[in-house]
């Protein structure tokens, strides 16, 4: 896996890793060479009626390398673009000799304390990150696919609750197509220079996981507040709060990415708009996105609340394990729905442990879509006793006759 391809993997989650400038540090390794190089390539084009004799300046991809005589030894500071990465104060040395330059010496690497190649661990590491994110994406497009194709089928789902939960799905399903879209659009090959890489479609593809990620976040604060509201209020006029709920889900990140559009357009227009260190706009969308995941951790510990006085021990017997499992069940089943996981790195600076935020922000969070769809499509009780009348009539068409125990059994889930 070449280091564009690992890029690749932390854009695809906005990380900003030890930034030193506003372009993230490869793309910055790469243009100060190629300004190298130009400069170079320059000065080796005036020195190019002189003598033929002895050795001929060249670039060697690295550095520039002077005219010198046969016999000299010429030494060069390491390059001032190593220091992006780390404090090289080294030199090289090559030999100019009757057959012509010399190999460096010592090698680059070693002069300059930058590693070659990627670690071999690492680079296994970020494969195995990309593996189980692509799994995780693929697994739950399709497990969201058929549970909002149940939700949709059946008649009687069709209430305010599971058209909540259709939109988050909706937004769930987009995100993982926004995501293959944008890693085959800008790292379809590990020779794609995303750096420099500016063309529409690859901007529109930004753009869309932009929305979609936006999206996904606001209708988690949805679920949260539609929750919220059914605990606090009879909540009778909820058909008439859809639109306001859709307006939230699916207006106002429209209203954020089109202003950050407008700014990039205006301000910031570089590369594919993928990059989004040290810039001021990049707040129009992290903004509220930073602000739901908080409102949705205060809605969330609301609900534990309420959740903690309806087990009131003057009402019920709470020395009764089974309302304690009812409690933590009822927890772990809240986080996924809202989100609370996101809260882990929130306010924490981009570089804070950046192995450990990609596992969390790429590994668990692209199978969040499959464990909301099972929790609270597949595993609810409603779902499935519309499921298992749907088999039960199709026995009944397909054999003419279906037994009692059949037509009488119950479906017994915790859920």
């Amino acid at each position: 896996m070449s280091s564009r391809r690992i890029a690749g993997i932390f854009i695809t989650v906005f990380l900003a890793p030890h930034a030193l400038s506003r372009l993230h540090p490869e793309c910055e390794y790469i243009f100060q060479l190629e300004k190298e190089e130009r400069r170079c390539l320059q000065y080796v084009a005036e020195q190019g009626n002189r003598s033929s004799e002895g050795c001929w300046p060249f670039w060697d991809a690295v550095a520039c390398w002077p005219r010198a005589v046969a016999g000299e030894t010429v030494q060069r500071a390491c390059p001032a673009v190593f220091s992006l990465f780390k404090n090289s104060t080294g030199s090289v040395s090559r030999n100019c000799t009757g057959g012509g330059w010399s190999r460096p010496f010592p090698p680059y690497h070693v002069a300059c304390n930058v590693d070659d190649d990627i670690p071999e661990s690492e680079e296994l590491y970020f494969s195995t990150v990309k593996l189980i994110y692509t799994v995780g994406y693929s697994l739950s497009l399709a497990v969201l696919t058929a549970a909002v194709l149940t939700l949709l089928f059946f008649r009687r789902l069709r209430c305010a609750r599971n058209f909540i939960h259709i939109q988050l799905f909706v937004t769930f399903i987009l995100k993982s197509v926004a995501v293959f879209i944008k890693d085959a659009t800008l790292f379809w090959s590990d020779e794609t220079n995303h750096c420099t890489l500016s063309t529409f479609s690859c901007k529109t593809s930004v753009v869309f996981c932009h929305y979609c990620v936006m999206a996904n976040f606001f209708w988690l604060l949805v679920e949260a507040l539609y929750l919220n509201s059914l605990l606090l209020s009879s909540f009778y006029r909820s058909r008439r709060c859809l639109w306001g709920f859709s307006l939230l889900g699916w207006g106002v990140p429209v209203f954020f990415i089109v202003l950050w559009m407008i700014s990039r357009v205006y301000f910031e227009d570089t590369e594919c708009w993928d990059i989004n260190e040290d810039s001021p706009y990049w707040w129009i969308i992290k903004g509220p996105i930073v602000v739901s995941i908080a409102v949705n951790f205060m809605l969330f510990i609301n609900i534990i609340r309420i959740l903690i006085q309806k087990l009131n021990p003057r009402l019920i017997q709470f020395n009764n394990s089974s309302q304690y499992r009812r409690l933590a069940r009822s927890t772990l089943l809240l986080i996924p729905l809202f989100g609370t996981h996101y809260m882990v790195f929130n306010f924490l600076p981009d570089y804070f442990n950046v192995n450990l935020r990609l596992c969390i922000e790429l590994c668990i969070g692209s199978f969040q879509g499959l464990l909301v769809a099972v929790l609270y499509c597949f595993l609810n009780q409603e779902v499935q006793k519309e499921l298992h009348m749907q088999w039960l009539r199709w026995r009944e068409r397909s054999y003419g006759v279906v037994s009692p125990a059949a037509k009488g059994s119950q479906m017994d889930t915790p859920f």
